[in-house]
Protein backbone atom coordinates (compact mmCIF):
# COMPACT_ATOMS: atom_id res chain seq x y z
CA UNK A 1 0.00 0.00 0.00
CA UNK A 2 1.23 3.46 -0.85
CA UNK A 3 -0.65 5.59 1.67
CA UNK A 4 -1.94 8.87 0.41
CA UNK A 5 -3.45 9.98 3.71
CA UNK A 6 -1.92 10.00 7.17
CA UNK A 7 -3.82 10.89 10.33
CA UNK A 8 -2.09 11.76 13.58
CA UNK A 9 -4.48 11.15 16.49
CA UNK A 10 -3.37 12.76 19.74
CA UNK A 11 -4.60 10.79 22.75
CA UNK A 12 -4.46 11.17 26.51
CA UNK A 13 -4.55 8.04 28.68
CA UNK A 14 -6.97 8.32 31.59
CA UNK A 15 -6.27 7.18 35.16
CA UNK A 16 -8.61 4.21 34.51
CA UNK A 17 -6.23 3.00 31.77
CA UNK A 18 -3.15 3.56 33.88
CA UNK A 19 -4.64 1.51 36.75
CA UNK A 20 -4.86 -1.56 34.49
CA UNK A 21 -1.99 -4.02 34.42
CA UNK A 22 0.20 -3.87 31.34
CA UNK A 23 -1.03 -7.31 30.25
CA UNK A 24 -4.66 -6.14 30.53
CA UNK A 25 -3.86 -3.01 28.49
CA UNK A 26 -2.25 -5.15 25.81
CA UNK A 27 -5.23 -7.53 25.75
CA UNK A 28 -7.74 -4.68 25.41
CA UNK A 29 -5.73 -2.97 22.67
CA UNK A 30 -5.44 -6.19 20.64
CA UNK A 31 -9.09 -7.13 21.23
CA UNK A 32 -10.47 -3.78 20.07
CA UNK A 33 -7.94 -2.41 17.58
CA UNK A 34 -7.17 -5.51 15.51
CA UNK A 35 -10.72 -5.92 14.15
CA UNK A 36 -10.90 -2.21 13.26
CA UNK A 37 -7.70 -2.25 11.24
CA UNK A 38 -8.81 -4.94 8.82
CA UNK A 39 -6.44 -5.77 5.98
CA UNK A 40 -3.01 -4.11 6.37
CA UNK A 41 -2.93 -3.09 2.71
CA UNK A 42 -5.89 -0.77 3.36
CA UNK A 43 -5.24 0.66 6.83
CA UNK A 44 -2.08 0.66 8.91
CA UNK A 45 -1.56 1.89 12.44
CA UNK A 46 1.56 2.92 14.30
CA UNK A 47 1.59 3.97 17.94
CA UNK A 48 3.97 6.43 19.62
CA UNK A 49 4.49 7.12 23.32
CA UNK A 50 4.69 10.82 24.06
CA UNK A 51 4.07 11.12 27.81
CA UNK A 52 7.76 11.62 28.63
CA UNK A 53 7.96 14.53 26.18
CA UNK A 54 4.58 16.25 26.23
CA UNK A 55 2.03 17.41 28.77
CA UNK A 56 -0.53 17.78 25.96
CA UNK A 57 -0.90 14.12 25.04
CA UNK A 58 0.34 10.77 26.29
CA UNK A 59 0.18 8.91 22.97
CA UNK A 60 0.05 9.52 19.25
CA UNK A 61 -1.68 7.04 16.98
CA UNK A 62 -0.78 7.28 13.31
CA UNK A 63 -3.21 5.85 10.75
CA UNK A 64 -2.18 5.48 7.11
CA UNK A 65 -4.65 4.71 4.36
CA UNK A 66 -5.34 5.30 0.70
CA UNK A 67 -9.01 6.02 1.38
CA UNK A 68 -10.29 8.69 3.82
CA UNK A 69 -13.52 6.72 4.33
CA UNK A 70 -11.50 3.84 5.79
CA UNK A 71 -10.11 6.28 8.36
CA UNK A 72 -13.59 7.58 9.06
CA UNK A 73 -14.93 4.06 9.61
CA UNK A 74 -11.93 3.27 11.83
CA UNK A 75 -12.66 6.31 14.02
CA UNK A 76 -16.38 5.48 14.24
CA UNK A 77 -15.50 1.95 15.29
CA UNK A 78 -12.88 3.18 17.76
CA UNK A 79 -15.44 5.42 19.45
CA UNK A 80 -17.65 2.36 19.96
CA UNK A 81 -14.92 0.57 21.94
CA UNK A 82 -14.13 0.83 25.65
CA UNK A 83 -10.79 2.35 24.64
CA UNK A 84 -12.70 5.59 24.12
CA UNK A 85 -16.02 5.22 25.94
CA UNK A 86 -14.80 3.57 29.20
CA UNK A 87 -13.03 6.06 28.94
CA UNK A 88 -9.50 4.75 28.75
CA UNK A 89 -8.36 7.41 26.28
CA UNK A 90 -9.47 10.90 25.35
CA UNK A 91 -9.10 11.98 21.73
CA UNK A 92 -7.50 15.42 21.95
CA UNK A 93 -6.84 16.27 18.33
CA UNK A 94 -6.73 14.68 14.88
CA UNK A 95 -4.30 16.10 12.34
CA UNK A 96 -4.72 14.84 8.78
CA UNK A 97 -1.69 15.13 6.50
CA UNK A 98 -0.47 14.16 3.06
CA UNK A 99 3.05 12.77 2.96
CA UNK A 100 5.02 14.70 0.35
CA UNK A 101 1.83 16.48 -0.71
CA UNK A 102 3.88 19.30 -2.21
CA UNK A 103 5.42 16.83 -4.67
CA UNK A 104 1.97 15.77 -5.86
CA UNK A 105 1.05 19.44 -6.22
CA UNK A 106 4.19 20.17 -8.25
CA UNK A 107 3.50 17.19 -10.49
CA UNK A 108 -0.11 18.33 -10.92
CA UNK A 109 0.89 21.90 -11.80
CA UNK A 110 3.61 20.84 -14.24
CA UNK A 111 6.76 22.85 -14.94
CA UNK A 112 6.52 26.31 -13.42
CA UNK A 113 8.83 29.28 -13.17
CA UNK A 114 10.54 29.32 -9.79
CA UNK A 115 9.13 32.48 -8.17
CA UNK A 116 11.86 32.48 -5.54
CA UNK A 117 14.49 33.36 -8.11
CA UNK A 118 15.02 37.03 -9.06
CA UNK A 119 14.34 37.87 -12.70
Amino acid sequence: MTPAYTYFIFLRATPAWLRLSRSERDRLARQHLTPLLGEPEHLRMRFFDAEAFSAFCSDVMMIETDDPMRHYFFMEGLRDTPLIHAPYFEVLQIVPALEDGFRAYEKHKGPQTDVSQPR
